[in-house]
């Protein structure tokens, strides 16, 4: 297997754990940039995109601005993350050249006009988020990556409007395009997703199934260090499972603090500033806790992945579907 394949099996496949060394390619390098961020490590993920931004190649530099927009919208940077998603839409051209993972212009605007759409609908504008996804939606087939996370942000958005019967279906597609493309990293966020759908249905099967897929979501995103996916998701199982509600609490702080500790210092502040990420996460957990010394979040050391010379940098809401969206 050759080293860009094995990339895009860390990215796209069932290796989201791989370890990340240092790519020549350009196309390589925002590959490990997905993987990395997909682990919760936004600085090194950062060094990479932001000298991608740059790049001649316009599907390159788009994915990079739209990835890097996916990172600070995942800690609640939806402003931030709005500037780099129209700079990833405005950097293409017309050209169509396909690609199985949409690592083409297709995609790349696809990435743009759902990371647009998601940055609407974290900041109320449900109106604004509708007509991006519409858009997005007319690209027509832009391969099951795109499909996937069109998935996703038709679930947000009906889920923001109350229409939580609505967002299952949409779940639910998302969660056969990952199974069927064997994504591992977008099946656990598309089991995430349904699991706050049927949570807000609020059926007591409903329920029932939200907590086994959250619970699953959490166990496999421990396994693969997916930890951007640990803290939402254990506090969408705070309410599933209010009996071990302090449990997945101090999970989720141990996760969160451990992907902030693996950030740069825009995402720091974004997290902090932001009213996705619940105040009661951002207070360091007492480490003598044993959800979290369990998990031993808070003994991993901060980001030292070698991409490039700058490898490291309040409310109550979670935020569960497209709004944590990512590539």
């Amino acid at each position: 297997m050759s080293a860009s394949e094995a990339l895009r099996r860390a990215a796209f496949g069932d290796r989201p754990d791989a370890h990340i060394s240092t790519p020549t390619t350009a196309k390589d390098r925002w590959l490990a940039a997905v993987v990395l961020g997909g682990q919760g490590r936004y600085a090194a993920a950062s060094s990479i995109l932001t000298e991608l931004l740059k790049h001649p190649e316009p599907v390159i530099a788009s994915l990079a601005a739209s990835t890097l927009g996916s990172h600070r919208r995942q800690v609640g940077g939806h402003d931030v993350a709005r500037r780099l998603d129209a700079a990833a839409l405005a950097r293409l051209t017309d050209t169509v050249d396909g690609d199985c993972d949409g690592i083409d212009t297709l995609g790349a605007r696809s990435d743009a006009l759902l990371g647009l759409a998601a940055d609407a609908l974290g900041t109320g504008r449900l109106t604004a988020s509708r007509r991006l996804i519409a858009a997005a939606d007319a690209l027509g087939d832009v391969g099951w990556r795109g499909q996937v996370r069109l998935g996703w942000v038709k679930a947000e958005v009906e889920l923001a409007s109350g229409n939580s019967s609505e967002s299952v279906p949409y779940a639910e597609s998302a969660l056969r395009r990952a199974r069927a493309a064997g994504a591992t990293r977008h099946i656990a966020k598309s089991e995430m997703v349904l699991a706050a759908a049927l949570t807000a249905r609020g059926g007591v099967t409903e329920r029932i199934r939200a907590r086994h897929l959250a619970s699953e979501v959490v166990d496999q995103a421990i396994e693969y260090g997916l930890l951007p996916l640990v803290w939402p998701c254990s506090l969408l199982l705070a309410d599933l499972d209010p009996d071990k509600a302090e449990r997945h609490r101090g999970r989720a702080a141990g996760a969160l603090h451990c992907v902030l500790r693996r950030s740069d210092p825009i995402a720091r502040r974004l997290a902090a500033s932001s009213p996705w990420v619940p105040d009661t996460l951002l207070t360091p957990p007492e480490p003598t806790q044993p959800s979290i010394r369990a998990n031993s979040f808070t003994e991993l050391p901060p980001d030292r992945v070698k991409v490039g010379v700058q490898a490291s940098d309040r409310g109550g809401g979670t935020s569960l579907g497209c709004r944590k969206e990512s590539p």
